[in-house]
């Protein structure tokens, strides 16, 4: 699932870094993390007309990098706000388009009041948000990892090697409940809050822990991690335990402006752009 800014205290320590690794050219890199494609390649979205659009406004937040923030120069930056510009440019409305951000809390409610007209910023798709509001297809999923001690001897390269081996997860989280259901046998042991997690983590107080890719990969690729661990197997996605993923937010009423953001997005998974977006901001990989 995806959440408000609470839920990602550690990527605000590490955005300076990834961004600036993000400059990087993918030659530099040690492999080219691919991006799973959401749309079927033999899918053909049409595109509808949107001659009689006056603007399209995209609203964000700057609380969630990666995704959506404000760079060291004061500009709205991230990975959402490049995919609405290139949207812009798909659909040939570059000269229609603005982004705004707002806070966080007040992106639904500026949405109802037209005081925008799609809403790009993590929020996570829920039955009350169903009733009110609709949502492109999902454009990117935010999968759960394993991530393991290098110091620790495995003995096999799946989640199978971790059934003898204390696993950390952090207690009440979507992603103990995964474990618990997808990986049964696996001893977990609950911490109170993803810094003590790491922690335990780093210090070989468990062997491995399980959770959300996207902190993950930042903080393995960090200075913080002083190289100790490695993402381990996976990915694993649920759209019971983690969602549907990340999608757009539109009126009910703007059946016209959905397609053809659909549209957009199937083919920018298509034609490389989406995987182009996709490394800029995660040179480390998800998946």
């Amino acid at each position: 699932m995806i959440e408000s800014k609470q839920a990602f205290p550690i990527l605000r320590a590490l955005l300076a870094f990834a961004v600036l690794f993000s400059g990087l050219p993918a030659s530099a890199q040690q492999a080219t993390p691919s991006l799973p494609l959401l749309f079927d390649a033999r899918e053909r979205l049409a595109r509808p007309d949107l001659s009689s659009l006056v603007r399209l406004r995209f609203l964000t937040s700057v609380d969630f990098p990666p995704f959506n923030f404000t760079d060291q120069n004061g500009k709205l930056s991230g990975f959402n706000v490049d995919l609405a510009r290139e949207i812009c440019s798909e659909l040939e409305i570059s000269d229609k388009c603005q982004i705004q951000a707002l806070p966080f809390a007040d992106l639904k409610d500026a949405l109802a009041a037209s005081q925008g007209d799609a809403v790009i910023a993590g929020l996570a798709v829920t039955p009350e948000l169903r009733r009110r509001f609709v949502f492109s297809r999902p454009y990117l999923m935010l999968p759960a990892r394993f991530v393991r001690n290098l110091a620790v001897p495995l003995d096999g390269k799946t989640a199978d090697a971790l059934s003898k081996h204390p696993v950390g997860v952090v207690k009440g989280t979507v992603h103990e409940a995964m474990l618990a259901a997808f990986f049964p046998a696996i001893n977990a042991q609950a911490f109170d809050t993803k810094d003590a997690l790491l922690a335990a983590l780093k210090e070989r107080k468990v062997d491995a822990a399980f959770a959300d890719a996207l902190q993950l990969s930042f903080w393995v690729s960090s200075p913080a991690s002083a190289k100790c661990c490695a993402l381990f197997d996976g990915p694993y996605l649920s759209e019971h335990f983690l969602g549907e993923g990340m999608t757009i937010m539109l009126r009910q009423k703007d059946s016209v402006l959905t397609a053809a953001i659909d549209h957009a997005l199937a083919t920018l998974s298509r034609n490389g752009r989406l995987q182009e977006i996709y490394l800029r901001y995660f040179p480390y990989g998800l998946y």
